[in-house]
């Protein structure tokens, strides 16, 4: 009696490999990649040029940004990629070194699968060997502190050796420590309560040089005034955040309106200026000078809010408004009948400045 052979549909130029042979393949594809990325490494390690698939040319011997521009197909190279990135989101540095250490490891599990060592004993003992250095790490340690800025900086100007800002390292390095001291919570004893990196916000810009970069005790926005009518420069900024627009709605179901004679077109004119208007009066009465909203702004309320001496930005990302409620003290208002004084937040100044060719808002100062 014959047993039925079972069938693989597998589409067209798909391979299928089994046994040992898949674990060398597997295993070759690993150590390709990290052959890729050693000779970045160290000192005398060297700069890779790619050329991506527009044609675009891309130098750097940063591992995770080779790794992720080479566009790797093979499922066990793409692994090492993972290693790469998943070090990048959680240290910020060291990737080409994982990718260097995973790739020798898997050498060495290559032989000893030779001396017929199943791999689930290998990954075990690899299991034990990451407890004992991580053992070993922590003995050898140096306990620091957030008073260490000398330490610090010399910490993070080796993260950024060999990247494209090494040559303002120093001057990076004192912004980066400043930053992270700002945004840091300590207990009474100096000890780390809590660190939101999502508190820092990097805004990039073309137009000046490294040296150029500065940090700011508040938030930038990558807004410009809606009207030139309205002030450049507010001191003393009293801040309101607007979740609801400035302008009239669209009604929600289709409406039609008939109008018999122009004095009635005028009337409807009329109401929709009264409604404008009276929107901005509810702005000014609540004492704000500087308001950031996160929907649109009617040009009538532009202008009526320029004549109040009020700076507004309209159409501002809601990350960027959820950031300023906590730099500001503010609470973002969705209903502007509930907007009052205790709703503002507080900045010594906000200002239009322009970078390069564009015009951005900074928001200085920030109580918190």
């Amino acid at each position: 009696m014959t047993q039925n052979q079972p069938i693989f549909i597998l589409s067209e130029g798909t391979q299928r490999t089994l046994g040992r042979d898949a674990q060398r393949n597997n295993i070759m594809a690993a150590k390709l990649v990290a052959e890729t990325v050693r000779t970045t490494l160290g000192p005398k390690g060297m700069d890779k040029m790619l050329v991506d698939s527009v044609g675009d040319i891309i130098v750097t011997n940063d591992g995770v940004t080779i790794l992720e521009e080479m566009q790797i197909e093979h499922p066990a190279a793409k692994m090492i990629v993972e290693v790469a990135k998943t070090q990048e989101n959680e240290v910020g540095d060291g990737t080409t070194t994982a990718v260097i250490l995973a790739g020798e490891l898997l050498k060495n599990a290559e032989r000893l699968l030779d001396q017929d060592i199943h791999p689930t004993v290998i990954a075990k003992g690899y299991r034990q060997a990451a407890e004992e250095a991580q053992n070993i790490l922590n003995n050898i340690s140096e306990k620091i502190t957030i008073n260490d800025e000398d330490l610090l900086k010399k910490i993070a100007i080796t993260a950024m050796t060999g990247k494209g800002a090494e040559a303002s390292k120093d001057d990076l390095a004192l912004l980066i420590v400043k930053a992270v001291k700002q945004v840091i919570e300590l207990d009474d004893e100096n000890n780390i309560l809590n660190l939101d990196l999502e508190d820092i916000k990097l805004e990039k810009r073309v137009g000046g040089g490294t040296t150029d970069s500065e940090l700011i005790k508040g938030i930038v926005i990558d807004k410009e005034r809606v009207s030139p009518s309205m002030p450049k420069q507010v001191k003393n900024a009293k801040v309101a955040l607007l979740d609801v627009a400035l302008e009239i709605k669209n009604p929600e179901t289709d409406a039609k309106i008939q109008i018999n004679e122009p004095s009635q077109l005028q009337a409807f004119i009329d109401q929709e200026e009264r409604i404008i208007r009276d929107m901005v009066d509810r702005v000014v009465k609540s004492g704000a000078n500087v308001i950031i909203c996160q929907k649109g702004i009617d040009d009538l309320a532009q202008h009526f809010l320029g004549k109040n001496g009020i700076y507004a930005v309209r159409r501002a990302k809601k990350s960027d408004i959820e950031k300023l409620a906590r730099a500001t003290g503010a609470k973002i208002v969705s209903s502007l009948k509930e907007l009052s004084k205790d709703d503002l937040g507080y900045a010594g100044l906000v200002e239009e400045i322009k970078i390069g060719d564009e015009e951005m808002t900074f928001i200085r100062e920030c109580k918190l």
